[in-house]
C-alpha cells in the first residue's frame, strides 16, 4: 500500500506530491527508407521503398529475381543510407516503445491461473483478513500495550515508531497465517502461486512502473481536485511526519522499514499474491487487475487518495500478471512508498 497502512500514516494526503513533471509522450521515429539512383533521389522514393518491403517481407521465398533486385538497391545506396548512425537516438525511443506495446499485450493476452477454489473461498480469505487487520491494529496490539503499561499517545518519536512497527508484523503474520488456513485442503498449489523468484526479466517490467510514479502523482491532484479536504475537517499530523519534522534518525530508520518492506510484502501477498490470480477464474486477466486494485485502494480507508491508489495497484498488477513473480510487485510497492517516504524529508 504506498507509504503505509492507515494506522501508519493517517491523514496524509501530503504524500503525494503534485510537483513532478509531467511524462513525455514518447514519439516514433520515422523509418528509414531505401533509396534507388536512377534520377532524381526524392521522385523514386515511393518505388524504391515498395520493392525494399517486397524484399523484406518475401525474403524466404525462392524469388531470384527480387533477391537480385534487391541487392542491386541496396549496393547503390550511399553509405550514409547504408549504415544511419545519426538514428539511434530514434531507434532507442521505438525499442522503448515496442517493449512497452508488447508488455501491454501480454497483460491483455496473459493465460489465467489455475485456481482450485471457488468464489465462497475468496470471500472467506478477504473477510477474515479484514476483520484481522481491524482487530490487530485497533484492539489486539493496543490492549497489549496498555497491559504493559504503555500508551502510543504517551510514547516518544522512536516508540510511536517501534509501536508501528511491531503493528504491521503483526497483521502480515495474521494475512499470512489466514491464508495458510483457508487453503491448507488445496496444497500442494500449482507452481506459479504466491511465485518469488529472483530469476527471469521481470526488472524490465519494475523499470517501466517507475516510470509511471509521476503519474500517481498527478492523479492525486485530480483526485483532491475531485474531493477537496473540507476547511472543517481537522488536520491531523501523523506520527511519521512528526519523526521527519524532528529528525529522529533512529524513528526515521524505522519508519522506513514499515513503509518500505513490510507493508509491501504482506499487502502483495494478499492482494496480488491471491487476490488478483484468483479473480481470475471468473474474469479475464486485465479485469482481474483492475477489481483487485481497487480493493486494494478502498483497503487504505482515504478517498482523497483514491484515484491514485486505484492507479498504482493496476501498475503492480500489470506487473505481477506479466511477470508471474511476486518479488516483482514487492520490489515495485516498496519503490513508491520509499518514494514517498524521501518526499517527505524534503
Amino acid at each position: 500500500m504506498p507509504v503505509t497502512c492507515c494506522h501508519t500514516l493517517p491523514h496524509c494526503p501530503s504524500l503525494l506530491s503534485p510537483s513532478i513533471s509531467r511524462v513525455r509522450a514518447l514519439k516514433l521515429p520515422k523509418t528509414l527508407l531505401p533509396l534507388n539512383r536512377t534520377s532524381n533521389i526524392v521522385n523514386s522514393l515511393s518505388r524504391s521503398s515498395k520493392n525494399k518491403w517486397r524484399f523484406s517481407c518475401f525474403r524466404h521465398e525462392d524469388s531470384s529475381s527480387e533477391f537480385l533486385e534487391s541487392e542491386y538497391v541496396e549496393e547503390n545506396l550511399p553509405e550514409e543510407l547504408v549504415n544511419p548512425e545519426f538514428n539511434q537516438p530514434n531507434a532507442v525511443k521505438d525499442n522503448w516503445v515496442s517493449n512497452l506495446r508488447k508488455a501491454t499485450d501480454a497483460v491483455f493476452s496473459a493465460e489465467p491461473w489455475t485456481v482450485p477454489w471457488t468464489a465462497k473461498t475468496i470471500l472467506q480469505v478477504m473477510l477474515l483478513w479484514i476483520a484481522s487487520f481491524w482487530l490487530v491494529g485497533s484492539w489486539i496490539i493496543p490492549f497489549l500495550a496498555h497491559t504493559a503499561g504503555f500508551r502510543k499517545e504517551t510514547l516518544t518519536y522512536r516508540g510511536q515508531a517501534l509501536y508501528s512497527l511491531l503493528t504491521d508484523v503483526a497483521e502480515g503474520l495474521a494475512g499470512i497465517a489466514i491464508l495458510h488456513r483457508c487453503l491448507a485442503r488445496f496444497h500442494p498449489l500449482p507452481s506459479d502461486w504466491f511465485r518469488f523468484s529472483l530469476e527471469g526479466k521481470w526488472q524490465f517490467e519494475v523499470g517501466l512502473g517507475c516510470l509511471m510514479f509521476p503519474l500517481v502523482n498527478q492523479l492525486s491532484q485530480v483526485n483532491l481536485n475531485l474531493l477537496p479536504v473540507f476547511p472543517s475537517t481537522p488536520v491531523t499530523v501523523s506520527s511519521v511526519e512528526q519523526s521527519i519534522v524532528a529528525r529522529d534518525p533512529v524513528a526515521m530508520a524505522l519508519y522506513a522499514v514499515v513503509v518500505s518492506v513490510c507493508a509491501p510484502v504482506w499487502e502483495e501477498i494478499v492482494f496480488r499474491g491471491f487476490l488478483l490470480p484468483s479473480l481470475t477464474k471468473y474474469m479475464p486477466v486485465w479485469c482481474s487487475i483492475l477489481v483487485s486494485s481497487v480493493a486494494f485502494a478502498l483497503a487504505h480507508f482515504n478517498m482523497q487518495r483514491m484515484l491514485p491508489l486505484v492507479f498504482l495497484g493496476v501498475v503492480m498488477g500489470a506487473v505481477f500478471a506479466r511477470s508471474r513473480n511476486l518479488l516483482a510487485s514487492m520490489l515495485l510497492h516498496s519503490l513508491w512508498n520509499a518514494f514517498v517516504f524521501l518526499d517527505l524529508m524534503k
